[in-house]
């Protein structure tokens, strides 16, 4: 088990690219399974959600090479519909797997999925969409299964707009016969970037980016090329440690229409945002942050996945700041953490209340989802002495090995393996 050593109050810059997107990849790789041959995604991250979802398509009968963060799946010859706890345990995603393999082969094995330690994140939505296709639903010991002979098109609205439900139902309207319409449905970049990969396999989606998607079914769809988009929560994450370490540094490979709601927030708290040469770069040297509230929403509002780290970065704000996500009640595990570095923060229901403090303080720090780790890296950058965060294995589920990012921005920031826990 590995922990980050961070020696903080170094100055960052420099330029550095923007990894592909996580959540996209994990959506577009059991997409695959939809066709029947070679596919290949290009800008694919290499984290551990990413190996994951390959072990578990492995289960399957996919075979798969992976190299220089290009990934092919072989999805000729599929021996399983069945995926086991052992792999889908690690990682919520792995649902995915539901609607492409009952689509394709009228049936799916799919073990109740797992992920980070917090918050209650039901999958109803998914099955009751899988339901409304004409599907039966049970679950048995642990596992969704679900049958249909020929899935049908139908009319399909969500009450919330579910990222990985609207996923499942795309994926698995595209081989059902007649039209499906998704109402209510997400419209983040990773369901568009899904919506047009399945496009350019066959399917026939429209209304892409808007909350009402409609889906003519096909018969077959074939195997094609993707390049990913950028992870838009790396670029954001990656900025806020310029703007929590009062720097100046620039991002390559970034989407920038896609990270509006946090460049917003930033360029209130008093930092500089220009575009140039393809780049975006962040000036935080001459500024000190001002304390902005921020409330969490579906796409295009202030993303969840940005919670912590902006939670960090307003414990050295100038005054009070409230950050509250409505997206999942209890996600500030991160809180405690931060208050262990010299932050002042309170926890009231779904809100933190940051009062400012003048400097943070390193201590030793535990690590509990893959997004308060990166808060904790973050606040460690910019305390004073020395921070330790364990249990970083939570963040190298996300993130394409930070440290060597943040290394090459002039952080001073080492792995070190550990016995603790």
């Amino acid at each position: 088990m590995d922990k980050f050593v961070i020696r903080g109050g170094k100055k960052l810059k420099g330029t550095v690219s923007v990894s592909g997107a996580k959540n996209a990849s994990l959506a577009l790789m059991p997409a695959t399974l939809l066709n029947s041959g070679l596919n290949r995604i290009d800008n694919t991250p290499e984290v551990n959600d990413i190996f994951t979802m390959i072990k578990l398509l492995k289960q399957l009968g996919v075979e798969s090479e992976f190299h220089n963060h290009s990934l092919l799946l072989n999805t000729s010859k599929i021996t399983s519909q069945v995926a086991p706890y052992e792999h889908v345990k690690k990682m919520r995603a792995s649902v995915y797997v539901l609607g492409p393999l009952l689509s394709r082969f009228g049936y799916a094995k799919v073990s109740m999925p797992g992920g980070c330690a917090w918050g209650p994140r039901p999958i109803n939505l998914h099955l009751e969409a899988m339901k409304r296709l004409g599907a039966e639903i049970s679950l048995e010991e642990g596992y969704i299964i679900a049958r249909a002979n020929k899935l049908k098109g139908a009319k399909i609205h969500f009450d919330i707009p579910s990222v990985g439900a609207t996923g499942n139902a795309l994926m698995a309207a595209t081989l059902a016969k007649g039209t499906t319409l998704i109402t209510n449905s997400a419209i983040e970049p990773e369901i568009n970037q899904l919506c047009d990969y399945l496009n350019s396999m066959g399917a026939r989606i429209s209304g892409i980016g808007t909350t009402t998607l409609e889906i003519e079914g096909v018969d077959e769809l074939f195997p094609k090329q993707i390049k990913n988009i950028p992870d838009r929560i790396e670029a954001g994450t990656l900025l806020i440690a310029a703007a929590i370490t009062h720097s100046k540094i620039s991002l390559a490979n970034i989407e920038v229409q896609h990270l509006d709601s946090v460049l917003i927030k930033l360029e209130e708290s008093g930092v500089k945002l220009l575009q140039e040469n393809d780049c975006l770069v962040l000036d935080a040297e001459n500024s000190s942050a001002k304390s902005i509230d921020v409330s969490t929403s579906v796409y295009p509002g202030f993303p969840t996945d940005m919670q912590a780290q902006w939670t960090a970065y307003m414990t050295l704000a100038d005054s009070i700041s409230t950050v509250t996500d409505t997206i999942y009640l209890d996600r500030f595990n991160h809180v405690p953490e931060l208050n262990r570095l010299g932050a002042n923060i309170e926890l009231i229901n779904n809100s933190a209340v940051i009062k400012g403090v003048k400097k943070l303080k390193g201590a030793k720090v535990m690590s509990t989802d893959l997004r308060a780790s990166a808060s904790l890296v973050l606040a460690g950058l910019a305390a004073e002495g020395t921070t330790e965060v364990l249990r970083i294995y939570h963040l190298d589920r996300g993130y394409q090995r930070i440290e060597e990012k943040l290394r090459a921005l002039g952080a001073d920031i080492e792995r070190v393996a550990t016995t603790e826990f």
